[in-house]
């Protein structure tokens, strides 16, 4: 697998919209089960790519708040999927330092799948080389309403003024308030949407898109969306 060389500048943390799996599986005559199976894995490559070059978080996007609306029966074989991932993933992330983390709202999630996640996320609590946080029935949008619900929670009960409620006040109400901001966006497919992920976190993001169908991403296309992260960084750095 390509590496990184010395003294490369490496995101600390990293996002990826999975896009093109239905795309993928329509082009090869299949039905759009076998482009999310094929996307698993190439999440798993995805893992251990940024876990090898030292990238400290990666997010994945799988699955929006929107996603709901699609069929029953793919929203099903979805769920099913994540849940066999929580599952099956488990001894990788555990070779590889790899803590588990769920980013989005509980409610709606079968038992089953929250009960796979909150064992894999218990097993590799002590993991500390990079932590991977599931985007699973998230949006960004629903994220900073559930924070400023939460935080009006506490206002009532403690008083507190509403003039010290700032930035870092908000923040601490987020799914994941480990989660500091997002260096880079990466997203698959061609499209050049943030599609409502991580509109928090991603404020000072660079992104970068590709053609690639997500079944088809490969450590390269890391490797070339952190040359481009690494371009950006040089030009701030030397205007």
């Amino acid at each position: 697998m390509a590496k990184a060389s010395v003294g490369e500048t490496i995101p600390r943390n990293i996002g990826i919209i999975m896009d093109g799996n239905g795309r993928w599986a329509q082009a090869r005559g299949l039905p759009r089960f076998e482009g999310h199976r094929a996307g698993v894995q190439a999440a798993r490559r995805a893992v251990e790519t940024c876990a090898r070059l030292g990238v400290a978080s990666l997010t994945l996007f799988t699955f929006s708040t929107e996603n709901w609306e699609r069929p029953s029966s793919e929203v099903s074989f979805l769920m099913r999927l994540a849940e066999d991932f929580a599952r099956r993933e488990l001894p990788t992330l555990q070779r590889n330092g790899v803590r588990l983390r769920h980013l989005g709202r509980r409610e709606g999630l079968p038992a089953t799948l929250l009960s796979a996640l909150d064992h894999a996320m218990w097993e590799t609590r002590d993991n500390n080389h990079m932590s991977l946080f599931l985007a699973l029935n998230y949006g960004g949008r629903a994220e900073i309403l559930d924070a400023i619900k939460a935080l009006l929670v506490f206002r009532e009960r403690v008083g507190l003024d509403a003039t010290h409620i700032g930035e870092s006040t908000l923040a601490r109400y987020l799914y994941a308030p480990e989660l500091f901001e997002v260096d880079l966006i990466i997203r698959s497919g061609g499209e050049q949407r943030l599609s409502n992920f991580l509109i928090w976190q991603a404020v000072g993001a660079v992104f970068w898109n590709t053609p690639v169908l997500w079944p088809d991403f490969q450590a390269d296309d890391i490797l070339q969306a952190i040359e481009v992260y690494r371009e950006q960084c040089a030009e701030l750095r030397f205007p």
